[in-house]
């Protein structure tokens, strides 16, 4: 929604030194919150991911812009300020805004800010109240710490791919990784929990703190049950295509035109299934009488099944099971996803205006998923052209005109 009353974070301040998808999902997060968020730019090149096209963002007349559509997943209701950190009067502006802020957000390599003077050591001196969020690939202690860290290698190291794809001697077996950069996401919304929990402290003890985000550590994090599995039973698990190594059936299944998915997850789900399917006796068979069993013998059963679900149409299986409880549903493609009834009930496409000379009217992405009734996430910035807010912001921080147009004449801003 647009922004009519105090948002939950509303008079929090964050700058944010971070780029490419980790750290700027945890800033969008909080910015969608109602922080007011300062995204910090290299003048004239900008977020890495600013030209990580195609595809490009277009222009009002359709046609592609020099922009990528990259930048606009992760960077919604910030104010982009370009600043040369590589410079003494970057650094001491930057420096300036930091004692100013609640949070600072950065992922820089380890070490890599100190040389700068705006690492936490430098700005807590300032700053005492700070929270400040780092964001590397593999932490700031242990042999791997110097190391860049990305979604990709993290998604290997951690046994992501091993898990992911068709098994070896299958067709198109081996290792896969997740359509989307899994770990730097959920880096990202770890990442914005562990703020808030800071500022939480904070507001008991009146004292910021340093929070240490690795992908290695969330990547091994999220593996879950998997994780869990291995070390519980020492027997590290292994790809199997779009089954469950714990329940069944639990996959995709062929229909007449295409395929569904059937997520039975308890007896009284499969009996259901059973039933309006027209084969009642198989959920008192005894090789499928229980979950355990239907996983013993999930090579007789999936082919059964396969038999039988190809025998109806897709629709027509999410019409026979949609009031019984029973969870089904269509394999979509993305353009399918955001044409489904359901998701444009929940409003979940969103577009902004954009007002930045630049030839882009609007820009479309994806809701905010978190619904506070008392405090919804506002809608006030569309992602932001390069350097955009510049004057703007340094003006509320007391840069006045002409030492603005000095900084811009010496290229620090």
């Amino acid at each position: 929604m647009t922004a009519t009353k105090p948002a939950a974070l509303d008079g929090i301040k964050v700058l944010d030194l971070s780029r490419v998808l980790a750290g700027p999902w945890c800033t969008q997060i909080l910015a969608d919150l109602g922080a007011d968020v300062i995204k910090i730019e290299r003048p004239g090149v900008g977020d890495d991911t600013r030209t990580w096209g195609p595809p490009f963002i277009k222009d009002a007349d359709g046609n592609d812009t020099d922009q990528a559509s990259y930048f606009t997943a992760c960077n919604r209701n910030k104010r982009s300020v370009t600043v040369d950190m590589a410079t003494p009067d970057g650094q001491a502006l930057l420096k300036q805004m930091a004692a100013q802020a609640d949070i600072v957000v950065e992922n820089f390599k380890t070490g890599g800010l100190k040389q700068y003077g705006l690492d936490h050591e430098s700005l807590r001196a300032a700053n005492p109240r700070l929270v400040y969020c780092s964001v590397t690939g593999f932490g700031h202690d242990g042999p791997y710490a110097e190391r860049a860290g990305y979604d990709l290698m993290i998604q290997a190291m951690t046994g992501m791919m091993s898990i992911t794809g068709r098994p070896d001697g299958e067709p198109g077996g081996g290792p896969l990784r997740v359509g989307v950069a899994l770990t730097d996401l959920f880096t990202g919304v770890y990442a914005s929990t562990a703020i808030l929990a800071a500022l939480q402290v904070r507001d008991r003890t009146g004292e910021g703190q340093h929070i240490d985000m690795a992908l290695l550590d969330v990547g091994m994090a999220i593996l879950a049950n998997q994780a869990s599995a291995f070390l519980n039973t020492g027997k590290a698990p292994q790809r199997q295509g779009n089954t469950h190594p714990s329940l069944a059936p639990y996959q995709d299944f062929p229909t007449l035109d295409g395929s569904m998915l059937l997520a039975i997850g308890n007896n009284g789900q499969f009996a259901r299934f059973c039933e309006a399917a027209g084969h009642a006796e198989w959920a008192v068979d005894a090789r499928f009488a229980s979950n355990t069993l239907r996983v013993k013998h999930r090579g007789v059963l999936i082919p059964m099944m396969e038999e039988l679900t190809r025998t109806r149409s897709t629709a027509d299986w999410v019409a026979l099971l949609e009031d019984k409880a029973v969870p089904c549903g269509p394999i979509n493609d993305i353009a399918q996803a955001f044409d489904d009834a359901q998701v444009k009930s929940r409003g979940l496409a969103v577009t902004l205006p954009r007002d930045a000379g630049d030839g882009i009217a609007s820009i479309t992405g994806v809701a905010s998923p978190l619904r506070l009734t008392a405090t919804p996430p506002v809608l006030r910035h569309a992602p932001p052209a390069l350097g955009q807010h510049t004057r703007e912001v340094l003006a509320e921080f007391g840069i006045d005109g002409a030492r603005f147009d000095a900084l811009r004449a010496a290229g620090v801003v």
